[in-house]
C-alpha cells in the first residue's frame, strides 16, 4: 500500500512539473511572437513585393493611400480656391462688364470699380484719344482695381474696317470683307495677330472680335463689311484664322454675334431685330461658324439682341434660355464664357426694363452682361443680381458657375492689373503695311 501511493504521488508530481514545462513554452513562445511581430509583418511585405528576378522591392498599396504633397497641389483646383475665397458682392461684380465716360478716370468710374467690383470695363471710340492718353487712362483703371481680389478685363471692338478704336497714328487694317475676298486664312490670322498687337499697344486684353455673321442679306445695316463674306464656309474659315493670332498674341477673343446678325433688315443699336428662320435654316448657315469656333474652344461669345419668333417668340437671344441654354450650352455644348451684347441698346431698352433683362439673361445662362455708358445701369444690374440671390430666385451656386468660367478664362490668359501696354508702334505700322500690300495683291 505504502509503495503504491509513493509511486502514484511520484507518478504526479512528474505529471505536474510536465504541465509547467509545457505551459512555460507555451508562454515564452507567445512573448517571442509579439516581440516579433512588426519585424516578421516587415520581412512579409518584403516577400510579397520581392521580385524574384531582379530583388527589387514595390511599395505596398498601403504605402500610397496617402498623397504626397505635390500629388495634392496637382489635384488642387487653382480657379475653384479662388471662386471659394470671393464675397457674394466681388463674384457678382465678375459678371458685370461696363463702360466709361471720357477719357480719364473720373470719381464716377472710381466708384464703380470700388463699390460694384466690375470685371471689366470697354472702351469705344469717344473715350480714346492719343495712343499715348489711351495708354494711361487703361492704366489707371487696372491700378483702380488693385484692391480688388481679381484682375480686370480691359476690352475693346478693335475688328479693322469701319469699327475701329485705335489713334490715327495706328495704321488701319481693312474690313474683313476685302481680307475675305482673298480667300487666304493665313492673311486672317495674321490679320487677328496684327489686331491683337494694336490693343496691346493700349493695354487692352480683350478684343470683341472676329466677326462670325455670314452677311447673307445685302439690306443688313449693321453688319455689310464687318463679315468676311455670304458664305458659311468662307466665314468660318477665315473667322477661326483670325481668332487664331488673337490667341497667337496673347489676346483673348470674343466671337459675334451668336445666333447670327447677317439676315437682319434692322439696326439692333435702336430698335429689335426679329428673323424669321427656323432651327433648320440656322443650322444650314447661321451657325456653322459658331460651331467651328465652339469646336476650337473659343474663350468666348457674344449673343445678339434678335428675336427668332420660330425659336423663342417670348425673348431676343440674349435673353433666350433657349438659344442660350438649350442650345448654345445644350446642343453646342457650349461651356466657355458667354457674354451679352450691350444691354443699353435700343434692341432692349425698348423692350424690356434692365432688371428684367439681367435677371433673365443670368437664367438663359449668360456670364456676363454687358452695359456700357451709364454708371448707374452697372449698378442697377449689380444691385438686382445681389437682390436676386438674396432673394433665393437665383441661387449662389448659379452664379458660381459663371464665375468659375470667367476666372478660369483670367488665369489661363494669366491676366495681371500689372500688365502694362506694349509693343513697339514703329514695327507694328511697317508689318501693317506690309500685309495690306499682301491683302491688295490678292
Amino acid at each position: 500500500m505504502y509503495n503504491y501511493r509513493y509511486n502514484s504521488n511520484n507518478q504526479w508530481k512528474k505529471t505536474l512539473q510536465m504541465m509547467c514545462l509545457m505551459l512555460g513554452i507555451v508562454l515564452l513562445l507567445s512573448a517571442c511572437g509579439q516581440a516579433q511581430k512588426p519585424s516578421s509583418a516587415t520581412d512579409s511585405n518584403i516577400d510579397s513585393n520581392t521580385d524574384s528576378n531582379t530583388g527589387q522591392t514595390s511599395s505596398s498599396p498601403e504605402q500610397n493611400t496617402v498623397p504626397s504633397q505635390e500629388q495634392a497641389q496637382e489635384e488642387a483646383d487653382p480657379v475653384q480656391e479662388q471662386l471659394s475665397s470671393l464675397t457674394l458682392e466681388e463674384k457678382i461684380g465678375q459678371m458685370i462688364l461696363a463702360g466709361v465716360q471720357g477719357t480719364t478716370l473720373d470719381a464716377q468710374a472710381k466708384q464703380m470699380i470700388m463699390d460694384q467690383k466690375v470685371g471689366g470695363i470697354i472702351f469705344y471710340a469717344n473715350n480714346v484719344t492719343t495712343l499715348e492718353g489711351t495708354a494711361k487712362f487703361v492704366q489707371s483703371i487696372k491700378d483702380t482695381n488693385q484692391s480688388n481680389p481679381v484682375p480686370i478685363f480691359m476690352s475693346v471692338d478693335q475688328e479693322g474696317g469701319k469699327v475701329s478704336r485705335m489713334p490715327e497714328t495706328v495704321e488701319s487694317i481693312p474690313s474683313n470683307k476685302k481680307v475675305g475676298q482673298t480667300n487666304d486664312s493665313a492673311l486672317a490670322e495674321t490679320m487677328g495677330e496684327l489686331l491683337a498687337r494694336q490693343v496691346q499697344l493700349a493695354g487692352f486684353n480683350v478684343d470683341f472680335a472676329p466677326v462670325l455673321d455670314v452677311n447673307s442679306n445685302p439690306k443688313n445695316p449693321v453688319i455689310g463689311d464687318r463679315s468676311f463674306g455670304s458664305s458659311a464656309e468662307l466665314v468660318s474659315r477665315m473667322g477661326i484664322a483670325e481668332m487664331k493670332g488673337f490667341r497667337n498674341e496673347g489676346i483673348i477673343p470674343v466671337v459675334k454675334h451668336f445666333p447670327g446678325h447677317g439676315d437682319t433688315s434692322v439696326d439692333s443699336h435702336l430698335d429689335l431685330p426679329v428673323v424669321n428662320k427656323t432651327e433648320k435654316q440656322l443650322a444650314e448657315l447661321e451657325w456653322i461658324p459658331f460651331q467651328a469656333a465652339v469646336k476650337e474652344q473659343v474663350e468666348a461669345v457674344m449673343v445678339a439682341h434678335i428675336l427668332f419668333p420660330k425659336l423663342d417668340p417670348d425673348h431676343p437671344a440674349s435673353l433666350s434660355d433657349v438659344i442660350i441654354g438649350e442650345h448654345l450650352r445644350g446642343k453646342f455644348k457650349y461651356d466657355g464664357v458667354v457674354i451679352t451684347d450691350d444691354l443699353s441698346m435700343g434692341a432692349i431698352a425698348k423692350n424690356f426694363k434692365l432688371d428684367e433683362a439681367a435677371l433673365a439673361t443670368v437664367k438663359a445662362g449668360s456670364d456676363i452682361l454687358l452695359v456700357a455708358h451709364s454708371y448707374e445701369s452697372a449698378k442697377t444690374i449689380f444691385d438686382t443680381l445681389m437682390s436676386a440671390v438674396k432673394s433665393g430666385e437665383i441661387s449662389e451656386s448659379r452664379i458660381d458657375e459663371s464665375v468659375y468660367r470667367i476666372l478660369a478664362l483670367k488665369q489661363q490668359y494669366k491676366l495681371s492689373d500689372d500688365q502694362k501696354a506694349s509693343g513697339d508702334l514703329k514695327q507694328l505700322n511697317a508689318d501693317i503695311v506690309d500685309w495690306r500690300k499682301q491683302v491688295d495683291a490678292r
